[in-house]
């Protein structure tokens, strides 16, 4: 007996290996892609404005990057003992006004380079409705707390945003000519919007990407993650106790749906023998000073360097490092 309508997902016109370079940039499930692409091994920068969530603010974020357009204080505002950029999540925001410039420009200076070269651009987009700052009209990523009479709240349409993002296309492609576009869209539901508000504004993604992928079919395309858990993962068992958020289990069979949609099979082999090194890597046992869990040491050293003579473009040289220096505390 089948308990699962499982959604098929051709495998794509193309392939991400170990060696393309790749931006993420959205909401959720930008991050939890990401990571696990961090963890693999993968060449990425996973949202270096912080978790955004409407077209408007990842549109503004990619375009400067392709200006090359740097922040200064000019860029920030000042709430409750903090600085904060409108354009960035809470999680760049400082009491130190010169602190939360240098590291809003080096996550910025690190993603504008990836960006020139990047294979693949990760966007996944989590909600039609955005805020804007009513002191200057523009949307913002993140109103960091500040009261809400200081924001105008809007749906966006199936138009302006395809009409955007179809003028960023252009100029991504201007730049680099064969990269892929992934798009997603966050199976994470916006209650607080409300059941039907939620369904209209994920609707509206859903149309506007579908829109950008036909008039760029070379470039632009969808991963439906979306409808892995909302079709396939029906069941509350598949969410955390919030009945919103994937939890892990959900997360890794994404991943799994991910890596045969689009790794070669050499990734997908190097990302097994990976893991296993790594789970060796965190391995802690009671007995830290035993001569058994030295050898075990020496053993998963080894193993570092063998895999990297068998993969050079993959550096374990952090890994070593910590081993190493681990080892001879023990000695």
């Amino acid at each position: 007996m089948n308990l699962q309508t499982k959604v098929i997902i051709p495998k794509a016109s193309f392939e991400i290996s170990h060696q393309s370079k790749i931006l993420l940039m959205g909401s959720c499930f930008s991050e939890n892609i990401g990571s696990k692409l961090i963890d693999s091994k993968f060449s990425v920068n996973v949202n270096p404005f912080g978790i955004l969530y409407n077209p408007v603010s990842i549109f503004n974020a990619v375009s400067r990057l392709l200006d090359k357009e740097s922040f200064n204080h000019k860029d920030f505002i000042h709430y409750n003992d903090c600085y904060h950029s409108l354009m960035h999540h809470g999680s760049f925001s400082n009491t130190n006004l010169d602190e939360a410039i240098d590291h809003v420009n080096a996550e910025f200076n690190l993603a504008a380079n990836q960006l020139d070269n990047a294979d693949v651009l990760l966007i996944t987009l989590g909600t039609s409705y955005v805020f804007r700052w009513n002191e200057s009209g523009e949307v913002v990523g993140n109103c960091h707390r500040i009261p809400s009479d200081k924001f105008s709240r809007e749906r966006l349409t199936v138009e302006s945003i395809f009409l955007s993002w179809t003028k960023l296309i252009n100029r991504i492609i201007a730049l680099n000519p064969n990269i892929k576009i992934i798009f997603t869209v966050s199976p994470i539901r916006h209650f607080k919007d409300g059941a039907h508000e939620n369904q209209l504004s994920k609707a509206i993604l859903h149309l506007s990407i579908d829109y950008l992928m036909q008039e760029f079919p070379e470039n632009t395309f969808y991963f439906a993650a979306y409808e892995i858990m909302m079709d396939q993962l029906r069941d509350y068992r598949f969410y955390t106790d919030d009945m919103l958020h994937p939890t892990a289990l959900t997360q890794s069979y994404i991943w799994d749906r991910f890596s045969e949609t689009y790794f070669t099979k050499e990734t997908q082999e190097i990302n097994v023998e990976w893991q296993k090194i790594r789970k060796a890597i965190s391995h802690r046992p009671n007995n830290t000073n035993s001569n058994e869990y030295q050898q075990f040491l020496s053993r998963t050293i080894s193993n570092l360097e063998a895999f990297e003579e068998s993969y050079i473009y993959l550096s374990c040289f952090h890994e070593k490092q910590q081993l190493t220096q681990l080892l001879k505390s023990l000695k």
